[in-house]
C-alpha cells in the first residue's frame, strides 16, 4: 500500500485577516450541513482508495478548524477511519488560532485523537498583530501555546510571518526568541506574500501600505535560519524548522511528491498521478456533493515534464533530491547531464552532496527558486 496523507478543509473563521487568501467564511449557520457533506464526500472516494493507500497523516486546515466544536472534528475523524486505512500512529494535526480555544477545548481536541496542534500566531508584537487584523494579542498567543502544552500536546507548531511593513531585524529576532522560550517543537516561518484580491493587496495598490523589499526579506530570512539552527532546530524545508524527530509528516507527503487525498471547499488532491480541485465556494460545494457525491471542479493528469519539474522543485525546497528515489522514478541520466551545473552550485556553497541526496545549504534555501530555475532550464 502507498503511504499518503488526508487533508480536510474547514472554512469557518471568526474573522478574515487582511492578508489571507485561503477560502474562509465567518457565517457558521451551515456548519452541520457542511460536516454532513464532508462525510458524504469521504464515503464517495472510499471504494477507490481504501485498498491501495495507507494514510499516515490527517491535517485539518482552514479557515480555523478550532473555531468549531470538537464534536464535529471527531465525526470527521471517525468517518475517515471507517472508510480508509489510517495508520494507528497517524499524525493528526489541527490548525488553531489564539482566541478560538481555551484549555478545556484543547483537552477535548486531544481526547478525540488530535495529536499535533498548529497555532497561527504570526507575530508576538502587538503592533504587528493589529496591522494583520488578528483577533489576539501577544499575551494570548503565548498563553495559548502554554495551555496546549499543559493540556497534553507534545507536538506543537507555531506559524510566524516576517518582512511585515517596517519590521526591523531586532523586532523579528524578538519574535523568534519569544517562540523559542515556549514549549514548542516546530516553527513555520513565512515571508509576507501579497495575494491579489485580499484587502492588503488593495491597501498596497492605493499606497496606504508600503511593503519592504527583497533585500530586507533576505536579511530577515537569513536571521531566521541562523537563530533557529543555533537553537537546535533543523531546517527541513524552505520555511519549516523543527526539533529532531518532529518533522511534519503531512507536509512531507507534499514535499516528497506522495499522494494526498483532500475533502472540503477549495481542497486539492493528487492521487495515482491525477490531480483535481474542489469548488471553492460553500454553496457550489454543497450543491455538487448533494448531486453527485463529490465536489470536483477541475481535474488533470500532469504530463511527464510537469511531474519531473514538480518533483525536482519540491525536493530542492525540502530535504533534497534522494538519488535512489530519483533513479527509481526517472533514471539518473538527468543528474549526469546536469553534473556541471550541480558542481558549480556546490562550489558556490548553495548545494551540498551528502552521498544519498543533493540538498540546499542554508544559503541555497535563500535562493532556492533561482537554483531550481537554473537546473530546470
Amino acid at each position: 500500500m502507498r503511504q499518503a496523507g488526508l487533508y480536510i478543509h474547514i472554512p469557518f473563521c471568526d474573522h478574515k485577516c487582511i492578508y489571507c487568501d485561503f477560502y474562509s467564511i465567518t457565517n457558521t449557520a451551515q456548519t452541520e450541513e457542511y460536516i454532513s457533506a464532508l462525510i458524504r464526500e469521504i464515503k464517495y472516494f472510499s471504494p477507490l482508495y481504501k485498498a491501495t493507500h495507507n494514510f499516515t497523516s490527517i491535517f485539518f486546515g482552514g479557515g480555523t478548524p478550532s473555531y468549531i466544536a470538537p464534536a464535529y472534528i471527531e465525526r470527521i475523524i471517525q468517518a475517515l477511519k471507517e472508510n480508509y486505512v489510517v495508520a494507528p500512529d497517524a499524525e493528526i494535526t489541527l490548525e488553531t488560532n489564539p482566541g478560538t480555544v481555551d484549555k478545556d477545548k484543547l483537552k477535548e481536541f486531544l481526547s478525540i485523537g488530535i495529536n499535533r496542534i498548529s497555532i497561527g500566531i504570526q507575530s508576538f508584537d502587538d503592533d504587528d498583530l493589529r496591522f494583520l487584523t488578528r483577533i489576539h494579542d501577544s499575551q494570548l498567543a503565548k498563553d495559548t501555546v502554554v495551555q496546549a502544552h499543559e493540556s497534553g500536546f507534545n507536538n506543537i507548531n507555531v506559524d510566524l510571518i516576517f518582512n511585515l511593513p517596517g519590521q526591523t531585524k531586532e523586532k523579528w529576532q524578538n519574535n523568534l526568541l519569544t517562540a523559542l522560550q515556549l514549549p514548542i517543537q516546530h516553527i513555520s516561518a513565512y515571508s509576507l506574500i501579497l495575494e491579489e484580491g485580499t484587502p492588503l493587496f488593495g491597501m498596497v495598490e492605493k499606497g496606504k501600505v508600503h511593503l519592504q523589499g527583497d533585500d530586507e526579506d533576505a536579511d530577515l530570512y537569513a536571521e531566521t535560519i541562523s537563530t533557529l539552527t543555533k537553537s537546535g532546530f533543523i531546517q527541513y524545508e524552505v520555511s519549516n524548522f523543527c526539533k529532531p524527530g518532529y518533522e511534519c509528516i503531512h507536509n512531507n507527503h507534499y514535499w516528497r511528491y506522495d499522494d494526498y487525498l483532500s475533502f472540503g471547499t477549495s481542497s486539492h488532491s493528487f492521487v495515482n498521478g491525477k490531480r483535481w480541485n474542489n469548488f471553492r465556494a460553500l454553496p457550489e460545494y454543497l450543491k455538487a456533493v448533494s448531486e453527485k457525491g463529490n465536489a470536483v471542479e477541475n481535474e488533470e493528469i500532469p504530463n511527464a515534464r510537469q511531474v519531473f519539474d514538480e518533483y525536482v522543485m519540491l525536493a530542492l525546497r525540502s530535504k533534497g533530491i534522494d538519488k535512489k528515489d530519483f533513479q527509481f522514478r526517472f533514471s539518473d541520466s538527468w543528474l549526469r547531464e546536469k553534473s556541471g551545473v550541480l558542481q558549480k552550485l556546490m562550489q558556490s556553497g548553495y548545494l551540498i552532496d551528502q552521498g544519498a541526496c543533493i540538498k540546499c545549504t542554508p544559503d541555497g534555501y535563500a535562493v532556492a527558486d533561482n537554483i531550481i530555475g537554473q537546473l530546470l532550464a
